[in-house]
């Protein structure tokens, strides 16, 4: 599958782990959020602003300390949108993780990001 360029960026740092690594890094992730996006972790879903959804994924990952992120599938569609299913993993839990993203103007961006209990 051929991933343009930028949408590679963006999965190589929000997708591979540079933003989910040692402590996850809320402010890194936040660089590839659109201004609004859907946003589900088990104590918040709905659709924010880029620094309300910066601010839940803080939240997210204090409460939540990553111990690793692995990319289990990807696709794209149609629509040259790209998404990517994953796992990410605590010292207490798993939870599987989607995320989209679309390209906005001349650049790649999160749409949706999803954490689910396994």
């Amino acid at each position: 599958m051929h991933i343009h360029r930028q949408c590679k960026r963006v999965y190589g740092s929000a997708a591979n782990g540079e933003c989910w690594r040692r402590h996850g890094n809320a402010k890194e992730l936040a660089k590839f959020f659109n201004n609004t996006l859907d946003l589900n972790t088990p104590e918040n879903e709905g659709t924010f602003s880029k620094a309300q959804a910066e601010v839940v994924m803080k939240d997210f990952f204090s409460k939540n300390p990553p111990k690793s992120f692995k990319i289990n599938h990807q696709g794209s569609s149609n629509d040259g949108s790209h998404f990517f299913i994953g796992l990410y993993t605590t010292q207490k839990q798993n939870f599987r993780t989607y995320f989209l993203i679309k390209k906005v103007g001349e650049q790649y961006l999160i749409q949706l990001l999803q954490f689910e209990k396994e």
